[in-house]
């Protein structure tokens, strides 16, 4: 992929929420708020980009977010449990309506036997529906994020027209 590729993603995705009226926030750790820097390269995306949370670490998780540190202690920060926490956290800290969060091991440490690198979990949350995916990047720290940041873009455009 390439800064083609986001802009056009980001820009459609920017068109689908303004017709519907929507608001995005962004709740991001291993993308480091990436996705955020996608959509706000969009010339008039203040008409429907609300904020966007970078918590790399557990505490802004939880202080930022309202994770709960027993989800952090039980699943560890690269969950679905915790990315569900973040989006949802990022709702009600926005005034947005759709929102996404990223927790991931881009590597090239932090991986273990249960959570190799590229392990990425990233939930989306619409005004009817939210939900976390599973996913695993191969490549290097950067392809790892780029993949996060551009599934995270299409998926959320591609839940807006559904």
């Amino acid at each position: 992929m390439n800064i083609i590729d986001l802009d056009k993603y980001a820009t459609e995705l920017g068109a689908r929420l303004q017709q519907n009226g929507l608001y995005l926030v962004t709740a991001e750790s291993c993308t480091g708020g990436w996705v955020a820097q996608a959509v706000t390269a969009i010339s008039g995306s203040s008409a429907w980009f609300d904020r966007g949370f970078v918590t790399y670490s557990n505490a802004a998780k939880q202080e930022l977010l309202g994770v709960r540190p027993e989800t952090l202690v039980k699943y560890g920060a690269v969950s679905e449990q915790t990315v569900l926490e973040m989006v949802n956290g990022a709702l009600a800290h926005s005034q947005a309506q759709v929102g996404v969060a990223i927790s991931g091991i881009a590597g090239p440490s932090g991986g273990t036997p249960d959570k190799a690198v590229g392990t990425v979990w990233i939930a989306y949350a619409f005004p009817d529906n939210t939900y976390a995916q599973h996913n695993h990047f191969s490549g290097d720290r950067s392809h790892i994020r780029e993949q996060a940041v551009i599934t995270a873009l299409q998926k959320l455009l591609y839940g807006l027209i559904a």
